[in-house]
């Protein structure tokens, strides 16, 4: 795999974060990619896609025989920086000007086959399948409104996922898309800040400022997660303490 992506001198080191399967060598990333369609697609995009101060992303890295894949793996160039979820504003600006920047592409077909549990919850969050009984996603359900914002690509998992260094643009990794509207990868920032990094919830209104309907983008941001970690099996006490009053707030 080293040699496929040329870097077979190099001694590979294990990356923090990444479920722990991300490895550098050298000036390369290397991880497990997320299939053939999603994987050859996202490289396609990110390899012609145009940055500006406001954000970049790391470069897809082909293989000698010009692939994006080899066996089980993908290369994307490794890229200073460090995530910072209490950066939350900035995350959500980085998020906005890479929303902007890929808001010309069509929806790709595999979005229709995709079936991992955050698929599934995203689906869930947005009426697509019904949400698993829970009083939190009860309640949050009931609150659901109809959103008349376009969807489009978005990334929904920005709070880890954007990098900051000094001098440069952030840079937005480990994209999974989905299509919904452009602030639906804010408000789930924002959510995710909330719950798990102590940003103040009776903070979070200003953080949409701009944002259609941002209120009703909170609320299925936080049904989307809930059902994730409903569909996870990862719901413990602990968890319900960081959720329970967000969903107060939100309802």
């Amino acid at each position: 795999m080293l040699r496929a992506f040329g870097v077979d001198g190099a001694r590979p080191v294990l990356l923090s974060g990444g479920r722990e399967l991300t490895w550098r060598a050298d000036t390369v990333v290397l991880r497990p990619h997320d299939g053939a369609a999603v994987t050859d697609w996202r490289a396609e995009v990110l390899a012609e896609l145009e940055h500006s101060p406001a954000f970049r992303t790391p470069r897809p890295v082909p293989t000698s025989e010009g692939s994006w894949r080899a066996g089980a793996w993908e290369a994307l160039e490794w890229v200073p920086g460090q995530a910072d979820p209490t950066r939350v504003a900035d995350v959500i600006a980085a998020g906005t000007a890479f929303h902007e920047a890929i808001a010309h592409l069509d929806r790709p077909a595999f979005l229709d086959h995709a079936d991992d549990a955050w698929s599934r919850a995203d689906g869930m969050a947005w009426g697509t399948a019904p949400l698993p009984r829970h009083p939190a996603l009860d309640r949050l359900g009931a609150a659901f409104r109809p959103v008349r914002s376009p969807s489009q690509l978005v990334h929904r998992d920005l709070l880890g996922n954007v990098l900051f260094a000094d001098g440069q643009p952030p840079t937005v990794i480990d994209w999974p898309p989905s299509w919904r509207p452009a602030g639906f990868g804010a408000a789930i920032a924002a959510v995710d800040a909330v719950c798990w990094h102590g940003y103040p919830v009776d903070a979070v209104g200003a953080l949409g400022d701009g944002i259609a309907e941002w209120a009703q983008l909170l609320v299925r941001a936080l049904a989307f997660r809930i059902a994730t970690l409903q569909l996870l099996d990862a719901w413990d006490p602990a968890t319900a303490h960081r959720h329970g009053p967000v969903v107060d707030a939100l309802v």
